[in-house]
């Protein structure tokens, strides 16, 4: 029985799962876009490991920061942590990865997914947010109080405008 088992061992040794998400991890940071595509086990298993790492990169002391470097075990992506990534996250209170499945892998039929950071997509960032709907007694409304206004503003700017004679 399972009791208390709370992570996917990912069939893997503790050493060996231990290196392979230090380099997941040290490749979603150091990747241009933050973004790497696994299979969907490791993608979660990776953001449980991440996860706690960049909340400890809010708080940009040298013990973060050898924390952090006894998990990720490279100097350049300890840099690229607490500089580029925590100063997004900064005011984020949680959440800063996202799984995304991409279907399943053609030779073995293995889950694909991947897994980026939250706040260095563009396109999801660069996407409107739905506006209130608007019912339409509300629109009848505010275009009947619109009309004059408009009318009464557009009869205003030409008198002002109007050169003076001296």
């Amino acid at each position: 029985m399972r009791h208390n088992k709370k992570f996917n061992h990912l069939g893997r040794t503790a050493s060996h799962r231990n290196a392979m998400l230090a380099n997941m991890a040290t490749s979603l940071i150091l990747s241009e876009h933050k973004r790497i595509t696994t299979t969907l086990a490791k993608a979660k298993a990776l953001k449980k490991y991440v996860e706690p790492l960049i909340t400890r990169s809010k708080n940009d002391t040298t013990t973060s920061r050898r924390v952090v470097f006894r998990y990720l075990q490279n100097k350049y992506a300890v840099k690229a942590l607490f500089g580029e990534v925590a100063e997004k996250v900064a005011n984020r209170p949680g959440g800063y990865t996202r799984v995304i499945k991409l279907g399943s892998r053609q030779g073995d039929a293995a889950e694909i997914a991947f897994i980026e950071l939250v706040d260095f997509d563009e396109n999801m960032a660069k996407t409107p947010k739905a506006a209130a709907k608007k019912t339409r007694r509300a629109g009848r409304k505010a275009k009947a109080e619109e009309a004059p206004q408009a009318e009464a503003a557009v009869e205003a700017t030409p008198a002002e405008e109007a050169p003076k004679a001296e």
